[in-house]
């Protein structure tokens, strides 16, 4: 299954100047790492809940959110250099210990690398909604991606989703609750999530409530 798509990648001077001083330190490529389960509990120096987030952009939200929860460590997947290089400056800039990043497929590191049951979260926020009918197929979120994050989840672990584009939040939510490993801690008659308190509002977010886009939560539960 792919789910990643090549991209234009020109990085600034500093995103550069970060990419060569630290990503051996804090971030992998998912191609280099060794065959099974990740070893977090070495990468991080110890031991405790993980969490994944799918998608981590620019890495402003992603940045905060390890800030703010400093006892759960933080694995960022995403496929765009110039946003992993500004992910590594805001780490240099804030001593960030609880955050380490992966270049490449979150398919491959969910399938490959990702112990069953062990993750304290998955999150994807604002997944390419690949708006075209024809590019629909690129979508991350469709029913056997669910299927494969839920097995990686522990029970209670949470799978956190948000979009603005409506016709894809209808697509996720069918998806996850058409999967029955999982249980939505909304009104079922809602079936959307209040928006938590604790998820940052990057400058993405807030450009689509400027332009009118209805940004959307799901928050299931691993039953």
């Amino acid at each position: 299954m792919q789910t990643i798509y090549p991209q234009r990648a020109r990085m600034t001077t500093g995103q550069q100047r970060a990419w060569d001083r630290s990503w051996d330190r804090w971030g992998a490529d998912v191609t280099d790492l060794p065959d099974g389960p990740l070893d977090t509990a070495g990468w991080f120096g110890r031991t405790a809940p993980v969490v994944l987030e799918i998608g981590s952009g620019m890495g402003e939200s992603t940045a905060s959110m390890a800030m703010a929860d400093p006892g759960v460590d933080h694995l960022a997947v995403e496929i765009y250099q110039p946003g992993l290089a500004q992910l590594l400056l805001r780490i240099e800039q804030t001593e960030i210990a609880n955050l380490r990043l992966l270049r490449g497929d979150a398919y491959a590191v969910l399938s490959e690398h990702v112990a069953a049951s062990s993750l304290h979260a998955v999150r994807i926020y604002f997944p390419d909604p690949w708006p075209k009918r024809r590019h629909h197929k690129r979508r991350l979120v469709r029913p056997e991606f669910i299927t494969l994050a839920m097995s990686r989840l522990a029970v209670d672990a949470t799978l956190h989703l948000t979009t603005d584009w409506e016709p894809y939040a209808q697509e996720m939510l069918a998806a996850c609750v058409a999967e029955p490993g999982l249980r939505n801690t909304a009104d079922p008659l809602h079936g959307f999530a209040r928006r938590p308190d604790w998820r940052p509002v990057t400058k993405f977010e807030q450009r689509a409530r400027d332009e009118g886009r209805v940004v959307r939560d799901l928050l299931f539960v691993r039953a």
